[in-house]
């Protein structure tokens, strides 16, 4: 049985082997208060081996030692404990419990994947533990709270939900395809997940609404590595553009788009493409490949958007994918409600979690409240998180939308066809 081990990249600590009686008896366990003096502990359940969730821990360490260097919270240190989940609910659930029990943190980040976080959400509650993700999207974990509050208030959905991004995809899609190259059609590619059902209707709905015909809807299974069927199929519907829903693959699907030169562009979500190494990983077959991200690291979302990222490229080498500038702006929304909490009871957390104000690099950051259909979820739209596309053009992510972030204008390699 494998289990998650502490990783080098945050701050020293040892996690020793968890004995089958006490893995049994945490569930009665209520999170240890930490005595005055010692560190606020913040565990990082993350897919440190995976192109996004490997800047999960970086970013979070970047901002307690940020944190750290003006005096912690209530006179304590912010100590990030890290957890490597292999991209297991298993494994995170495992590494949760260890996180509470033997560790005694105070508040937990975790995971990219709506899997893991619908597998954790349970746990947050029972232990009562709070939690926040940087980067799942599934509708199912805002719902799981607005129905059952009392039960499930302790998580929080520190990334846009998958009916946030689908409309922000639209709005998008309605300004640069429809207005700018006129696209009437559109195929819905999407691999099978819990984050892209709720895309996908969020898609159905919207993108006619933004003047663009559905003639195709496929979703894949993301074991999927040759993409040659989908393709053809696609392609023998003639739509103007393919919009995704990915994250779990993205390199071999655009290696593929390239290599085969599928003549239909694509737009969407491609969550991989977030990271910074994905022109490299794709050998530059990324060129063309656009995707909603909510930042990228050469455009100013907010004023502290490009400091964040010279310092995790200071400190790691390279600019951070999208869950690296989330998990920074976790840790400090964490250290701001124990701050004024004043403690860090958890349901005294929790209230002030609900009071989040936060300007952080992805935009203005607040939760949806108990009444909202969303709750917990991120506040989406002007004035709030809006999110940006970008464009793989020339080795670099180059912001497309909305115009007053953009650096340039989306174009697509040659071998697309842009008109019927």
């Amino acid at each position: 049985m494998r289990r998650p081990f502490l990783i080098p990249i945050p701050v020293p600590g040892s996690i020793g082997l968890i004995p089958l009686a006490a893995a049994l008896a945490i569930t009665f366990i209520a999170p240890a208060q930490a005595q005055s003096g010692d560190p606020i502990k913040i565990a990082v359940i993350a897919e440190v081996q995976s192109i996004a969730g490997a800047a999960t821990p970086g970013g979070a360490q970047i901002a307690a030692d940020e944190i750290n260097a003006k005096g912690g919270v209530l006179g304590r240190k912010i100590e990030i404990v890290t957890y490597d989940n292999k991209s297991s609910s298993a494994d995170s659930v495992r590494a949760f419990q260890r996180a509470v029990s033997e560790d005694k943190v105070s508040a937990v980040i975790a995971s990219y994947i709506s899997e893991v976080v619908l597998a954790l959400e349970p746990w947050a509650a029972r232990l009562k533990m709070p939690m926040i993700t940087p980067g799942a999207a599934s509708n199912e974990i805002t719902k799981a709270i607005h129905n059952d509050y009392d039960k499930n208030k302790y998580t929080f959905h520190g990334y846009l939900t998958s009916a946030a991004q689908a409309q922000l995809v639209c709005d998008a899609a309605k300004d640069l395809l429809v207005d700018q190259l006129k696209f009437k059609t559109v195929a819905i590619m999407s691999e099978d997940a819990a984050w892209t059902k709720p895309l996908d209707i969020g898609y159905e709905a919207c993108l006619p609404k933004a003047g663009l015909k559905v003639v195709e809807h496929v979703r894949f299974s993301p074991d999927t590595t040759d993409f040659t069927p989908i393709f053809n199929n696609i392609e023998s519907r003639k739509p103007d553009v393919i919009v995704t829903g990915i994250s779990h693959v993205g390199v071999q699907p655009t290696v593929q788009w390239k290599n085969q030169q599928v003549p239909v562009p694509m737009f969407g979500i491609s969550a991989q493409a977030l990271s910074p190494t994905f022109w490299n990983d794709t050998n530059g077959a990324a060129d063309g490949i656009p995707s909603l991200a909510v930042a990228t690291p050469d455009v100013a979302v907010t004023p502290k958007t490009k400091p964040f990222t010279q310092a995790f490229k200071a400190k790691f080498g390279t600019p951070p994918a999208y869950t690296g500038y989330t998990a920074y702006d976790d840790v400090y929304i964490i250290a701001a409600a124990i701050q004024r909490a004043g403690s860090t009871d958890p349901d005294k957390m929790v209230t002030e979690l609900e009071n989040t104000d936060f300007e952080g690099t992805i935009g203005h950051i607040q939760f949806y409240g108990r009444d909202d259909e969303f709750t917990h979820g991120i506040r989406s739209g002007p004035g709030a998180v809006n999110g940006l596309v970008f464009q793989w053009q020339n080795g670099k992510q180059i912001t497309v939308w909305p115009p007053k972030l953009a650096e340039g204008k989306l174009k697509f390699p040659d071998f697309v066809r842009l008109s019927q």
